[in-house]
């Protein structure tokens, strides 16, 4: 069975709404695993010398990535980027042949959250920068491992989603979800058909 690997980075995913919703809803999807960083490393700190090779093989066990979080002032959280910092350079420089290059090939997709309306997003609105903008360093990050990039997922106005809402936007994600699998077939999967 092909398996789908999402890691949740979220400060305080009990104090969530929508990226908790999400993260519900993508939990019930057959092959999918949800990882919360922030309950593996409360601390926010990520230690190279215990930590990064089981993370290194939770990676290399994926058929494909997904990386959840809530934008916050136009980055990633701080853990994401500890993660990225400690993992990446282990598997892309320290052990290249051994992870990285195993790594490569392997699709990645972001599901985020914002704070804003869509039309917040752009050179005439409030942020000015267009997400995909704001995504920048990740489509380099993904570019330079060698990731093919998917299309994200971005909920917007994030904090400010009544009931209805955050059930569309959960459904939204899961049709995410399966439609970055259909696009995105296993070597087993790709064999098999």
């Amino acid at each position: 069975m092909s398996r789908t690997l999402i890691l949740l980075f979220h400060r305080d995913i009990a104090k969530s709404t929508a990226n908790r919703a999400l993260r519900d809803c993508a939990a019930t999807l057959s092959g999918v695993e949800v990882v919360d960083m922030q309950s593996l490393y409360p601390e926010g700190i990520i230690d190279v010398a215990t930590n990064v090779a089981d993370e290194a093989q939770r990676l290399l066990s994926a058929d494909r990535i997904i990386l959840q979080f809530p934008i916050q002032w136009y980055a990633t959280p701080t853990l994401l980027k500890a993660w990225q910092d400690s993992v990446l350079t282990r598997m892309f420089y320290i052990f290249a042949e051994d992870e990285g290059d195993r790594l490569s090939g392997t699709p990645l997709m972001i599901a985020a959250t914002a704070g804003n309306i869509p039309g917040a997003y752009g050179p005439g609105g409030a942020n000015h920068f267009t997400i995909e903008e704001i995504f920048t360093p990740l489509r380099a990050t993904a570019h330079r491992c060698g990731l093919p990039w998917h299309e994200p997922y971005v909920v917007f106005t994030a904090d400010k989603l009544d009931e209805a809402s955050l059930v569309a936007a959960a459904e939204g994600y899961a049709n995410a979800i399966e439609t970055f699998i259909a696009a995105t077939p296993s070597a087993s999967e790709h064999e098999a058909g």
